[in-house]
């Protein structure tokens, strides 16, 4: 019997699905229209739908699905649409405005924010109920916590029907042991109520991220239990009704995975499921056709994430934040900008033209979907230039060119230009949007963006890629097979991963307490892992340490060795730090025994390794394919332009400018002076036409 294996990354647009055959090592794609109101719709149409197109002569059904990995938007959309209601928060007595105070970070610098007000709470302050009780900073109990207090603050959030809480006593990450009677006070007094508790999400130090941590924790926690728990029982009915189901699993941040039944307990750790996938799926596809070190840029419908992949291994941050809320997790450095297919050109109250951050989205999605949209977007005017073919997926999807045509003459009406330099203009304006992302991920990390190829990938992630070229002096971009479903492919190649921490600052690091708290972390980290089924034996912990100068704000983390903690360990961490430290900031203190090290949180990944989809040569054909058709295209002028297949090129095609590639799920515009080059793994590496051989 057939044994598959499924990807879903749901999109604002498009879901896209990859099944790999575990016997053959066969590869299968689509895509379908996402469903907004209710993505498990779109998520089920997808499943189904690749199902379909594996089957071949034979019948292949749910029960064949040897398990499903899924990206998915559910916790990242709440909060970037700031659905925050009916949270409550926690805290310890005197600190109920810990919210309020914050962190002094001003926009913009403070020449431009001389008005500024800090944003609203994520709970107003008339929603936090404090509770007696103190420990310090060791975790020693300096007053014992107040019972009464905690029925009082569980029996109003009952009365008043808040059923999300998030709860964060001060110094709980040394001692969770007044957190953990707050949990049973309300899980006594207000059954009905979802709590998150500081000592479970985040055990580290920084009162206020940590807050914030958990209390986002809390708030998507009910839509994330409800998503998944419908799609569970999808699959269940839909592989065969017995109650045993399939094994499910979501996409964590981190870059790792986790089942269903265990992510519904840490929701948090999904809110960039969908981009880490993508990273993770082109680092695969790139290190396997010898580059190591690229940048990511997966651009979509609504928006392009762009990340930083050094020796095969994507950037992490504990720094990061989704819309207004930093989010204090493990998470692959991702920054996103709102520059996808469906962003808007608009024209300024100053009369310039721009583009994005607002998005037609799916539904009405742009003019030439013939949905209803009402307004010019970038895939407009790709399609006036002729650049993408009047289709989507294959011929699946038409599209209107009359209806881009309109909307496009009619902006240009407005600003005074002709069409095709209207058009043009907002696809540059695009393009020089996701340059600036780039920017962002590479020069403000200390990192030559010259020195990296980049792959691009997402269904408009190859559009603008010769332009992005010449702006940023790429060396080149790879543009993988099917690259609408990098992502979806991503999820089958991603490992099982929790992450575990504990603060724990000292200048004088023991050894012994040291080991001890390895020992802690890497026993909870075993606990997950034999739950999601691995046995002992295949279970990897990777250590890592946070340490900083004394003195500073912020630590660095670098990779722990394993093996016993003896004085070589610390040396060689030391000694990573150092090196780390000087290649972050320009300098460091390894010879200067003046600035002393300060150890601040020790870290243990549990990590359950898997096996990857292979990545198979192609053999090779002409290397001057015949197109397979002409039209009529706007690079600098129009002209008939050759029109290539991408399934028709086999490895050293060489295609130059100006052309077109095109697939089921995206195209490749071939700028005038470009040439593509198809590698023997089948990806098309897009260079300058001088630069082209080498």
């Amino acid at each position: 019997m057939r044994s598959v294996r499924i990807g879903v990354d749901t999109g604002g647009t498009f879901t896209d699905v990859v099944a790999v055959d575990e016997q053959t090592g066969e590869i299968i794609t689509t895509k379908t229209p996402s469903t907004p109101a209710n993505p498990a719709d779109g998520f089920m149409e997808g499943v189904r739908k690749v199902l379909r197109k594996a089957a071949g002569a034979e019948e292949v059904t749910l029960e064949a699905v040897s398990a499903v990995v899924h990206g998915t938007t559910v916790a990242t959309n709440q909060l970037l649409e700031d659905r925050i209601a009916d949270l409550g928060f926690v805290t310890t007595e005197g600190f109920e405005f810990i919210l309020e105070i914050a962190r002094q970070s001003v926009p913009d610098g403070y020449g431009n924010s001389y008005f500024w007000v800090k944003p609203p709470r994520i709970v107003p302050v008339h929603r936090v109920r404090t509770v007696g009780g103190r420990l310090d900073h060791t975790g020693a109990e300096v007053r014992p916590f107040d019972e009464e207090q905690a029925v009082e603050a569980a029996r109003w959030f009952r009365d008043r029907g808040i059923t999300a809480i998030g709860v964060c006593f001060l110094h709980s990450y040394a001692n969770p042991a007044h957190e953990v009677r707050m949990r049973e006070v309300l899980e006594r007094e207000h059954p009905d109520a979802v709590v998150s508790i500081s000592c479970d999400v985040l055990r580290e130090y920084r009162e206020y991220e940590r807050s914030v941590t958990t209390l986002v924790d809390a708030a998507v926690k009910p839509t994330m239990r409800r998503y998944i728990a419908n799609l569970a029982e999808r699959l269940e009915e839909g592989a065969s009704g017995t109650g045993e189901g399939l094994p499910f699993s979501v996409m964590k941040s981190n870059g790792g995975v986790l089942s269903a039944a265990e992510v519904v307990h840490q929701p948090i750790t999904t809110v960039l499921s969908g981009p880490a996938a993508g990273a993770l799926g082109a680092a695969l596809i790139a290190a396997t056709a010898g580059h190591p070190s690229v940048i990511t840029l997966d651009g979509g419908g609504t928006s392009t994430d762009v990340a930083v992949v050094v020796d095969g291994e994507p950037s992490l941050t504990t720094e990061g934040s989704i819309g207004r809320y930093p989010c204090k997790i493990p998470m692959i450095d991702i920054v996103t900008v709102g520059a996808g297919g469906g962003s808007i050109a608009w024209i300024s109250p100053e009369g310039t033209l721009k583009v994005g951050p607002k998005s037609a989205g799916a539904d009405p999605g742009p003019l030439c979907y013939g949905r209803g949209g009402t307004e010019v977007t970038v895939t407009d005017a790709h399609v006036f230039l002729g650049r993408v073919p009047a289709h989507l997926l294959g011929g699946e999807i038409p599209l209107d060119a009359d209806a881009a045509r309109q909307g496009i003459e009619a902006l240009a009406g407005k600003i005074g230009l002709t069409p095709e330099r209207t058009a043009a203009g907002i696809l540059e304006i695009s393009a020089f949007n996701q340059s600036n992302a780039i920017r962002q991920i590479t020069v403000k990390r200390g990192l030559d963006v010259r020195d990296f190829p980049m792959v691009a990938f997402g269904g408009s992630g190859p559009l603008l890629v010769c332009r992005l070229i010449d702006i940023l002096g790429l060396p080149s971009v790879i543009v993988p097979p099917e690259p609408g479903n990098v992502s979806a492919f991503g999820l089958l190649t991603v490992d099982v991963k929790n992450d575990y921490v504990r603060t724990f600052v000292t200048r004088d690091l023991s050894l012994a307490a040291a080991a001890e708290i390895f020992g802690e972390l890497e026993g909870q980290a075993a606990s997950a892992l034999d739950r999601e089924g691995f046995a002992a034996e295949a279970h990897v912990y990777a250590r890592s340490a946070d340490l900083r100068y004394f003195g500073q704000a912020y630590e660095v983390r670098v990779m722990a060795p394993a093996g016993p903690l003896d004085e070589a360990w610390r040396a060689e961490v030391l000694d990573r730090f150092h090196t780390e430290h000087h290649k972050l900031y320009g300098y460091g203190y390894r010879e200067d025994p003046r600035h002393g090290v300060e150890w601040v949180n020790l870290r243990v990944s549990g990590i359950g390794p898997i096996t990857r989809p292979a990545i198979e040569r192609r053999p090779r054909g002409t290397s001057r394919p015949e197109p397979v058709a002409f039209r009529e295209v706007c690079y600098d002028e129009w002209g008939g332009t050759p029109i290539h297949r991408r399934a028709d090129l086999a490895a050293g095609a060489e295609i130059s400018g100006p052309a077109v590639i095109e697939e089921y799920g995206s195209t490749l515009p071939v700028h005038p002076g470009f040439t593509a080059t198809m590698d023997e793994f089948g990806n098309l590496e897009v260079r300058r036409g001088a630069n082209a051989n080498g």
